[in-house]
Protein backbone atom coordinates (compact mmCIF):
# COMPACT_ATOMS: atom_id res chain seq x y z
CA UNK A 1 0.00 0.00 0.00
CA UNK A 2 2.85 2.64 0.60
CA UNK A 3 4.77 1.12 -2.46
CA UNK A 4 1.31 2.24 -4.47
CA UNK A 5 1.12 5.71 -2.57
CA UNK A 6 4.68 6.31 -3.37
CA UNK A 7 4.22 5.74 -7.00
CA UNK A 8 1.02 7.45 -7.04
CA UNK A 9 3.01 10.51 -5.62
CA UNK A 10 5.76 10.62 -7.59
CA UNK A 11 3.42 10.53 -11.15
CA UNK A 12 1.56 13.20 -9.74
CA UNK A 13 4.55 15.19 -8.85
CA UNK A 14 5.76 14.06 -12.15
CA UNK A 15 2.54 15.58 -13.91
CA UNK A 16 2.81 19.04 -12.23
CA UNK A 17 6.48 19.34 -13.20
CA UNK A 18 5.62 19.20 -16.61
CA UNK A 19 2.53 21.28 -16.59
CA UNK A 20 4.80 23.69 -14.98
CA UNK A 21 7.77 23.61 -17.34
CA UNK A 22 5.32 23.71 -20.43
CA UNK A 23 3.20 26.94 -19.17
CA UNK A 24 4.88 30.10 -20.39
CA UNK A 25 6.51 32.27 -17.81
CA UNK A 26 5.11 35.37 -16.84
CA UNK A 27 7.92 37.11 -18.41
CA UNK A 28 7.78 35.29 -22.02
CA UNK A 29 3.85 35.07 -21.47
CA UNK A 30 3.48 39.25 -20.97
CA UNK A 31 6.82 40.56 -22.38
CA UNK A 32 6.67 42.81 -24.92
CA UNK A 33 8.78 43.10 -28.53
CA UNK A 34 11.89 44.17 -27.55
CA UNK A 35 12.20 45.48 -31.00
CA UNK A 36 11.19 49.26 -31.62
CA UNK A 37 9.14 49.96 -34.75
CA UNK A 38 11.47 52.47 -37.40
CA UNK A 39 9.90 55.66 -37.37
CA UNK A 40 9.51 58.13 -40.57
CA UNK A 41 7.86 61.38 -41.21
CA UNK A 42 7.28 62.85 -44.94
CA UNK A 43 7.52 66.52 -44.39
CA UNK A 44 5.65 68.19 -47.28
CA UNK A 45 6.13 71.84 -48.70
CA UNK A 46 2.77 73.26 -49.04
CA UNK A 47 4.01 77.02 -50.47
CA UNK A 48 2.55 79.24 -52.77
CA UNK A 49 5.29 77.51 -55.31
CA UNK A 50 3.70 74.26 -54.95
CA UNK A 51 0.74 75.81 -57.37
CA UNK A 52 3.12 75.89 -60.39
CA UNK A 53 2.16 73.66 -63.30
CA UNK A 54 5.23 72.17 -64.35
CA UNK A 55 5.44 68.28 -63.63
CA UNK A 56 3.74 65.76 -66.02
CA UNK A 57 0.73 68.92 -66.84
CA UNK A 58 -0.39 68.81 -63.31
CA UNK A 59 0.53 71.09 -60.41
CA UNK A 60 3.46 70.39 -58.00
CA UNK A 61 1.06 69.84 -54.92
CA UNK A 62 -1.14 67.57 -57.16
CA UNK A 63 2.18 65.64 -58.42
CA UNK A 64 2.87 65.15 -54.74
CA UNK A 65 -0.64 63.99 -53.58
CA UNK A 66 -0.65 61.44 -55.77
CA UNK A 67 2.71 60.11 -54.95
CA UNK A 68 1.34 60.40 -51.20
CA UNK A 69 -1.65 58.49 -51.76
CA UNK A 70 0.47 55.71 -53.50
CA UNK A 71 3.60 55.39 -51.44
CA UNK A 72 0.72 54.96 -48.09
CA UNK A 73 -1.09 52.48 -50.21
CA UNK A 74 2.85 50.44 -49.41
CA UNK A 75 3.88 51.25 -46.30
CA UNK A 76 5.26 48.13 -44.56
CA UNK A 77 3.11 47.34 -41.22
CA UNK A 78 6.73 47.64 -39.05
CA UNK A 79 6.57 50.92 -39.96
CA UNK A 80 5.59 54.02 -38.19
CA UNK A 81 4.86 57.09 -40.42
CA UNK A 82 3.57 60.52 -40.00
CA UNK A 83 2.90 63.25 -42.10
CA UNK A 84 4.52 67.15 -41.47
CA UNK A 85 3.72 70.13 -43.28
CA UNK A 86 5.27 73.76 -44.09
CA UNK A 87 3.63 76.79 -45.68
CA UNK A 88 0.40 74.90 -45.56
CA UNK A 89 -1.88 77.64 -43.33
CA UNK A 90 -0.84 81.42 -43.16
CA UNK A 91 -1.29 83.22 -46.33
CA UNK A 92 -0.75 87.09 -44.65
CA UNK A 93 2.20 88.54 -45.63
CA UNK A 94 4.19 88.90 -41.79
CA UNK A 95 7.28 86.89 -42.18
CA UNK A 96 7.35 86.18 -38.57
CA UNK A 97 4.39 84.39 -38.77
CA UNK A 98 5.11 82.61 -41.87
CA UNK A 99 8.36 81.43 -40.77
CA UNK A 100 6.40 80.05 -37.95
CA UNK A 101 3.43 77.79 -40.21
CA UNK A 102 4.64 74.35 -39.95
CA UNK A 103 2.48 72.09 -38.49
CA UNK A 104 2.09 67.84 -37.74
CA UNK A 105 -0.79 66.85 -40.37
CA UNK A 106 -1.06 62.95 -38.74
CA UNK A 107 0.75 61.90 -36.13
CA UNK A 108 3.76 59.53 -35.94
CA UNK A 109 2.28 55.89 -35.55
CA UNK A 110 0.37 52.50 -36.68
CA UNK A 111 -0.93 53.93 -39.69
CA UNK A 112 -4.47 54.27 -40.77
CA UNK A 113 -4.15 54.55 -44.73
CA UNK A 114 -7.20 56.24 -45.12
CA UNK A 115 -7.27 59.05 -42.22
CA UNK A 116 -3.71 59.86 -44.10
CA UNK A 117 -4.95 59.85 -46.90
CA UNK A 118 -7.71 62.14 -46.44
CA UNK A 119 -5.72 64.20 -44.67
CA UNK A 120 -3.25 64.61 -47.49
CA UNK A 121 -6.28 65.90 -49.72
CA UNK A 122 -7.08 69.00 -47.26
CA UNK A 123 -3.68 70.35 -48.34
CA UNK A 124 -3.70 73.52 -50.69
CA UNK A 125 -0.76 75.90 -51.61
CA UNK A 126 -0.40 78.66 -49.32
CA UNK A 127 2.68 80.35 -47.92
CA UNK A 128 6.30 80.27 -46.67
CA UNK A 129 9.27 77.98 -46.94
CA UNK A 130 10.27 77.59 -43.29
CA UNK A 131 12.79 74.51 -43.62
CA UNK A 132 14.72 75.08 -40.82
CA UNK A 133 11.41 75.17 -38.11
CA UNK A 134 9.93 72.23 -39.74
CA UNK A 135 12.92 70.23 -39.47
CA UNK A 136 12.88 70.77 -35.91
CA UNK A 137 9.36 70.04 -35.40
CA UNK A 138 9.75 66.69 -37.40
CA UNK A 139 12.68 66.11 -35.04
CA UNK A 140 10.57 66.54 -31.84
CA UNK A 141 7.98 64.41 -34.10
CA UNK A 142 10.03 61.30 -34.35
CA UNK A 143 11.35 61.44 -30.54
CA UNK A 144 12.06 58.14 -28.58
CA UNK A 145 12.70 54.25 -29.30
CA UNK A 146 16.11 53.49 -30.42
CA UNK A 147 15.17 51.84 -34.24
CA UNK A 148 15.64 53.77 -37.18
CA UNK A 149 14.29 57.37 -37.91
CA UNK A 150 14.05 59.10 -40.92
CA UNK A 151 12.72 62.38 -42.37
CA UNK A 152 11.73 62.48 -45.80
CA UNK A 153 12.10 66.16 -46.83
CA UNK A 154 9.94 67.38 -50.35
CA UNK A 155 10.29 71.05 -51.51
CA UNK A 156 10.48 72.43 -54.62
CA UNK A 157 12.29 76.10 -53.10
CA UNK A 158 15.41 76.83 -50.81
CA UNK A 159 14.07 78.22 -47.25
CA UNK A 160 13.00 81.52 -46.76
CA UNK A 161 13.19 82.16 -43.19
CA UNK A 162 17.16 83.14 -42.93
CA UNK A 163 19.05 83.27 -40.87
CA UNK A 164 17.71 80.48 -39.49
CA UNK A 165 20.31 78.03 -41.73
CA UNK A 166 18.32 74.69 -42.40
CA UNK A 167 21.90 73.40 -42.86
CA UNK A 168 22.74 73.97 -39.39
CA UNK A 169 19.70 73.03 -38.32
CA UNK A 170 20.67 69.30 -39.59
CA UNK A 171 24.17 69.61 -38.16
CA UNK A 172 22.73 70.06 -34.93
CA UNK A 173 20.30 67.60 -35.14
CA UNK A 174 23.42 65.38 -36.18
CA UNK A 175 25.09 66.05 -33.14
CA UNK A 176 22.53 65.13 -30.47
CA UNK A 177 23.90 61.20 -31.65
CA UNK A 178 19.93 60.62 -31.72
CA UNK A 179 21.03 59.04 -35.57
CA UNK A 180 17.77 60.51 -37.50
CA UNK A 181 18.57 60.77 -41.14
CA UNK A 182 17.19 63.77 -43.44
CA UNK A 183 16.90 62.38 -47.22
CA UNK A 184 16.27 65.75 -49.05
CA UNK A 185 13.56 65.93 -52.65
CA UNK A 186 13.74 68.48 -54.96
CA UNK A 187 11.15 69.37 -57.20
CA UNK A 188 12.67 70.83 -60.35
CA UNK A 189 14.99 72.74 -58.07
CA UNK A 190 17.03 75.60 -58.96
CA UNK A 191 20.75 75.72 -57.98
CA UNK A 192 20.09 77.14 -55.05
CA UNK A 193 17.90 75.49 -53.59
CA UNK A 194 19.76 71.88 -54.86
CA UNK A 195 22.73 73.02 -52.96
CA UNK A 196 20.79 73.44 -49.70
CA UNK A 197 19.16 69.95 -49.89
CA UNK A 198 22.08 69.06 -50.82
CA UNK A 199 23.76 69.85 -47.58
CA UNK A 200 20.95 68.90 -45.10
CA UNK A 201 21.15 65.76 -46.43
CA UNK A 202 25.27 65.65 -46.40
CA UNK A 203 25.09 66.68 -42.52
CA UNK A 204 22.90 63.44 -41.87
CA UNK A 205 24.18 61.09 -43.89
CA UNK A 206 21.06 61.27 -45.68
CA UNK A 207 20.27 61.39 -49.68
CA UNK A 208 19.78 63.83 -52.51
CA UNK A 209 17.58 63.27 -55.36
CA UNK A 210 16.51 65.80 -57.84
CA UNK A 211 12.60 65.30 -58.99
CA UNK A 212 11.58 65.99 -62.77
CA UNK A 213 8.20 63.66 -62.76
CA UNK A 214 5.47 62.41 -60.33
CA UNK A 215 6.51 58.27 -61.02
CA UNK A 216 10.52 59.73 -60.06
CA UNK A 217 8.79 60.96 -56.65
CA UNK A 218 6.74 58.16 -55.76
CA UNK A 219 9.53 55.80 -56.39
CA UNK A 220 12.13 57.60 -54.48
CA UNK A 221 9.55 58.14 -51.11
CA UNK A 222 8.50 54.73 -50.98
CA UNK A 223 12.44 53.38 -51.28
CA UNK A 224 13.00 55.69 -48.53
CA UNK A 225 10.23 54.35 -46.18
CA UNK A 226 11.22 50.96 -46.99
CA UNK A 227 14.95 51.51 -46.44
CA UNK A 228 13.64 52.51 -42.67
CA UNK A 229 12.44 49.11 -42.30
CA UNK A 230 15.56 47.61 -43.40
CA UNK A 231 18.07 49.18 -41.59
CA UNK A 232 21.54 49.11 -41.57
CA UNK A 233 23.85 48.54 -38.50
CA UNK A 234 23.06 52.38 -36.06
CA UNK A 235 26.37 53.31 -34.53
CA UNK A 236 26.87 53.43 -31.29
CA UNK A 237 27.26 57.17 -30.06
CA UNK A 238 30.46 57.70 -27.98
CA UNK A 239 32.92 60.58 -27.39
CA UNK A 240 36.48 60.41 -27.65
CA UNK A 241 38.94 62.16 -24.76
CA UNK A 242 41.45 64.43 -24.82
CA UNK A 243 43.98 61.67 -23.58
CA UNK A 244 44.45 58.08 -24.00
CA UNK A 245 44.03 58.13 -20.17
CA UNK A 246 40.20 59.52 -20.32
CA UNK A 247 39.37 57.83 -23.14
CA UNK A 248 36.13 55.43 -23.38
CA UNK A 249 37.08 52.25 -23.61
CA UNK A 250 35.27 50.51 -27.46
CA UNK A 251 34.19 46.88 -27.78
CA UNK A 252 34.06 45.08 -31.14
CA UNK A 253 31.12 47.35 -33.49
CA UNK A 254 30.33 50.57 -34.73
CA UNK A 255 30.66 54.19 -33.22
CA UNK A 256 29.63 57.70 -33.85
CA UNK A 257 31.27 60.67 -32.62
CA UNK A 258 32.02 64.42 -33.76
CA UNK A 259 35.62 66.03 -34.31
CA UNK A 260 36.23 69.67 -34.35
CA UNK A 261 38.84 70.55 -37.13
CA UNK A 262 42.25 69.93 -36.65
CA UNK A 263 41.38 67.60 -33.25
CA UNK A 264 42.46 64.87 -31.78
CA UNK A 265 40.58 62.60 -29.79
CA UNK A 266 41.15 59.00 -28.04
CA UNK A 267 39.82 56.00 -27.80
CA UNK A 268 40.68 52.58 -25.93
CA UNK A 269 40.61 48.96 -27.11
CA UNK A 270 41.35 45.99 -25.09
CA UNK A 271 43.44 43.27 -27.51
CA UNK A 272 44.16 39.58 -25.93
CA UNK A 273 46.79 38.02 -26.59
CA UNK A 274 46.13 36.03 -30.07
CA UNK A 275 44.02 38.25 -31.66
CA UNK A 276 44.36 40.59 -34.00
CA UNK A 277 42.69 44.72 -33.89
CA UNK A 278 41.19 46.23 -36.98
CA UNK A 279 39.86 49.28 -36.94
CA UNK A 280 38.84 52.00 -39.67
CA UNK A 281 37.84 55.40 -39.12
CA UNK A 282 35.80 58.07 -41.70
CA UNK A 283 35.39 61.53 -41.33
CA UNK A 284 33.24 63.27 -43.39
CA UNK A 285 32.59 66.81 -44.78
CA UNK A 286 29.49 67.68 -44.50
CA UNK A 287 30.41 71.78 -45.17
CA UNK A 288 32.69 73.86 -47.53
CA UNK A 289 36.18 73.32 -46.55
CA UNK A 290 39.60 74.15 -47.47
CA UNK A 291 41.22 71.93 -50.00
CA UNK A 292 44.10 70.20 -48.61
CA UNK A 293 42.77 67.98 -45.88
CA UNK A 294 43.60 64.50 -44.27
CA UNK A 295 42.96 62.10 -41.57
CA UNK A 296 45.00 59.73 -39.40
CA UNK A 297 43.90 56.94 -37.01
CA UNK A 298 47.00 55.82 -34.83
CA UNK A 299 47.53 53.10 -32.42
CA UNK A 300 50.00 53.20 -29.47
CA UNK A 301 50.48 51.89 -26.10
CA UNK A 302 49.84 53.16 -22.96
CA UNK A 303 52.94 55.12 -22.30
CA UNK A 304 52.67 56.16 -26.06
CA UNK A 305 55.15 54.47 -27.80
CA UNK A 306 53.53 54.34 -31.87
CA UNK A 307 52.58 50.43 -33.00
CA UNK A 308 51.25 51.12 -36.00
CA UNK A 309 49.37 54.17 -38.28
CA UNK A 310 47.08 54.69 -40.90
CA UNK A 311 46.77 57.85 -42.84
CA UNK A 312 45.01 59.40 -45.99
CA UNK A 313 45.23 62.60 -47.36
CA UNK A 314 43.34 64.42 -50.24
CA UNK A 315 42.63 67.67 -51.78
CA UNK A 316 39.73 69.21 -53.62
CA UNK A 317 35.95 68.49 -53.01
CA UNK A 318 35.29 65.45 -51.17
CA UNK A 319 32.36 63.87 -48.96
CA UNK A 320 34.04 61.63 -46.69
CA UNK A 321 38.21 60.70 -46.48
CA UNK A 322 39.12 57.13 -44.15
CA UNK A 323 41.90 55.35 -43.03
CA UNK A 324 42.61 52.06 -41.27
CA UNK A 325 45.22 49.88 -39.28
CA UNK A 326 45.43 45.99 -38.40
CA UNK A 327 47.40 45.43 -35.13
CA UNK A 328 47.68 41.53 -34.21
CA UNK A 329 49.19 40.85 -30.65
CA UNK A 330 51.35 37.91 -31.07
CA UNK A 331 49.59 34.75 -28.36
CA UNK A 332 51.13 33.71 -25.37
CA UNK A 333 54.25 30.65 -25.43
CA UNK A 334 52.80 27.50 -24.95
CA UNK A 335 53.22 26.45 -21.33
CA UNK A 336 52.83 29.63 -19.12
CA UNK A 337 50.48 29.47 -16.56
CA UNK A 338 47.60 31.78 -16.08
CA UNK A 339 45.13 33.93 -18.10
CA UNK A 340 46.84 35.83 -20.50
CA UNK A 341 46.19 39.50 -19.94
CA UNK A 342 44.63 42.28 -22.29
CA UNK A 343 46.94 45.05 -23.72
CA UNK A 344 45.46 48.46 -23.86
CA UNK A 345 45.85 49.81 -27.27
CA UNK A 346 44.90 53.78 -27.37
CA UNK A 347 43.65 54.72 -30.59
CA UNK A 348 44.04 58.61 -32.02
CA UNK A 349 41.62 59.43 -34.09
CA UNK A 350 43.11 63.15 -36.12
CA UNK A 351 42.08 65.29 -38.44
CA UNK A 352 43.60 67.91 -40.79
CA UNK A 353 40.29 69.86 -42.09
CA UNK A 354 40.28 73.32 -41.99
CA UNK A 355 36.98 75.75 -43.49
CA UNK A 356 36.75 79.27 -44.49
CA UNK A 357 36.49 82.31 -41.91
CA UNK A 358 32.56 81.98 -43.04
CA UNK A 359 32.09 78.59 -42.66
CA UNK A 360 30.28 77.53 -38.56
CA UNK A 361 33.02 75.01 -37.40
CA UNK A 362 30.81 74.11 -34.69
CA UNK A 363 29.45 71.26 -33.87
CA UNK A 364 32.16 69.50 -35.62
CA UNK A 365 32.73 66.83 -38.40
CA UNK A 366 30.91 63.70 -38.26
CA UNK A 367 33.49 60.67 -37.32
CA UNK A 368 32.35 56.80 -38.13
CA UNK A 369 35.23 54.50 -35.89
CA UNK A 370 34.72 50.80 -36.66
CA UNK A 371 36.24 48.41 -34.26
CA UNK A 372 36.58 44.87 -34.84
CA UNK A 373 38.48 41.98 -32.85
CA UNK A 374 39.43 38.86 -34.72
CA UNK A 375 42.16 35.67 -34.16
CA UNK A 376 45.23 36.63 -35.30
CA UNK A 377 46.98 35.34 -38.10
CA UNK A 378 48.75 31.87 -37.85
CA UNK A 379 49.27 31.31 -41.55
CA UNK A 380 53.16 32.56 -43.20
CA UNK A 381 51.37 33.73 -46.18
CA UNK A 382 49.30 36.60 -44.36
CA UNK A 383 51.48 40.14 -43.67
CA UNK A 384 50.22 40.78 -40.87
CA UNK A 385 51.53 36.93 -39.85
CA UNK A 386 55.09 39.00 -40.30
CA UNK A 387 54.95 42.12 -38.25
CA UNK A 388 54.06 43.79 -41.28
CA UNK A 389 51.56 46.06 -39.63
CA UNK A 390 54.15 47.02 -37.43
CA UNK A 391 56.40 50.26 -39.32
CA UNK A 392 59.24 49.43 -37.24
CA UNK A 393 59.68 45.75 -38.27
CA UNK A 394 59.21 46.71 -41.90
CA UNK A 395 61.21 49.53 -42.09
CA UNK A 396 64.25 47.42 -40.32
CA UNK A 397 63.78 44.56 -42.68
CA UNK A 398 63.97 46.81 -45.66
CA UNK A 399 67.46 48.44 -44.21
CA UNK A 400 68.68 44.88 -43.50
CA UNK A 401 67.89 43.91 -46.75
CA UNK A 402 69.59 47.04 -48.69
CA UNK A 403 72.62 46.28 -46.13
CA UNK A 404 72.71 42.55 -47.57
CA UNK A 405 72.16 43.42 -51.11
CA UNK A 406 74.26 46.40 -50.74
CA UNK A 407 77.55 44.33 -49.36
CA UNK A 408 76.68 41.58 -51.87
CA UNK A 409 76.79 43.40 -54.63
CA UNK A 410 80.16 44.92 -53.54
CA UNK A 411 81.78 41.71 -52.95
CA UNK A 412 80.69 40.35 -56.62
CA UNK A 413 82.17 44.03 -58.05
CA UNK A 414 85.37 43.35 -56.82
CA UNK A 415 85.86 39.71 -57.86
CA UNK A 416 85.04 40.79 -61.57
CA UNK A 417 87.61 43.44 -61.37
CA UNK A 418 90.14 41.06 -59.92
CA UNK A 419 89.68 38.82 -62.75
CA UNK A 420 89.70 41.39 -65.54
CA UNK A 421 92.86 42.42 -64.00
CA UNK A 422 94.62 38.69 -63.85
CA UNK A 423 93.29 38.12 -67.33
Amino acid sequence: MITRKRLAAGVCGLLAAMTVASAPTPAAAGEPDAKSSPKVELTLDVSGSMRARDIDGQSRMAAAKQAFNEVLDAVPDEVQLGIRTLGANYRGEDRKVGCKDTRQLYPVGPLNRTEAKTAVATLAPTGWTPIGPALLGAADDLKGGDATRRIVLITDGEDTCAPLDPCQVARDIAAKGIHLTVDTLGLLPDAKTRNQLSCIAEATGGTYTSVQHTKQLRDRVHQLVDRAAHPVVTPVATEGAQQCADAPELKAGLYSDREKFAEHRWYRVNVRPGQELRASVSLAADRAVNNDYGVLLRASTVHGREIVRGSEAGDGRTDVISSGLRYPKAPVASGEDGAPAAETVCLQVSNSFSAPASVKTDPGLPVELTVDLVDGPDDASDAAFFGLGHGWWLLGSLVLSGLVAGLLWGWISRWRVTVWRTN
